[in-house]
């Protein structure tokens, strides 16, 4: 009875390591076809940019054919080793002899990390090609809408660059009458701040006239030639305002 037990505990470990081989294989296979799919993508991706041609290459479609040929396989090798560690567990489960079930204990642990870790390798494998696949799909989606749009009729690409030279050109007169603006309220408030001053002056002036008549004439002397440079300032300031108006609307 216990040979008959150790020969069925040895079968099971026998199925246990093949499964395991078999899946490291399958599982190196299916991480170079997610790589190679990777780079094949970089490679249509940098192909694009420089061709026009927008055909998809027929290798994609084989790729896709054999992540899920390959994913299924997988996917069968780790529910079979599943089922064989079940069994080696209700072994040891079974087993009387308790220095002899710590030992299966040990063996079964074992195997049961090592199909933890092809378990985990395999998902992660499969959700990085899903991600690149994904990816790669989106961006032959974008590049197909830019090659419809590079394909539009000439009339409607003419009229976009008018429309956008039109912008330029608005933004570029906005912009204009903002520094006009903007030298116009300078120049007010430097005018405020000087006819504030020049009547001190005046006030002063009025005073010593007042007190002292002979001073009189030369004040209105002075006070005509202030009306004549005031009024020429003047007429300078709104010919300069004209002209970058005409300007910016030309």
């Amino acid at each position: 009875m216990a040979a008959g037990t150790s020969n069925y505990w040895e079968d099971l470990r026998k199925q246990a390591r093949q499964l395991e081989n078999e899946l490291d294989l399958k599982l190196v296979s299916f991480s170079k076809l997610c790589t190679s799919y990777s780079h094949s993508s970089a490679r249509d991706g940098r192909r694009d940019r420089y061709s026009s041609d927008t055909t998809p290459l027929l290798n994609g479609s084989s790729q896709d054919r054999m992540f899920e040929t390959m994913a299924i396989e997988i996917e069968q090798l780790l529910a079979r080793l599943t089922g064989v560690n079940d069994k080696m567990a209700e072994y040891t489960n079974s087993a009387g002899v308790p220095s002899l079930n710590a030992a299966l204990m040990h063996t079964l642990q074992r195997h049961r990390d090592i199909l933890q870790d092809y378990t985990h390798e395999y998902h992660k494998t499969k959700a990085n090609f899903m991600a690149i696949r994904e990816r790669e799909n989106l961006m032959g989606s974008v590049r197909k809408d830019i090659e419809s749009y590079k394909s539009g009729s000439g009339v409607n690409n003419r009229r976009t660059e008018l429309f956008l030279k039109e912008h330029d050109h608005l933004r570029n007169s906005d912009r204009l009458i903002e520094e006009t603006i903007s030298i116009a309220m300078a120049t007010k408030e430097n005018m405020t701040s000087q006819r504030g001053m020049l009547k001190s002056i005046q006030s002063k002036m009025n005073t010593l006239a007042n007190r002292f008549p002979a001073v009189n004439s030369l004040i209105q002397r002075i006070n005509l030639r202030k009306r004549r440079d005031s009024l020429i300032l003047g007429g300078v300031i709104g010919i300069c305002t004209i002209l970058l108006l005409l300007y910016a609307f030309h």
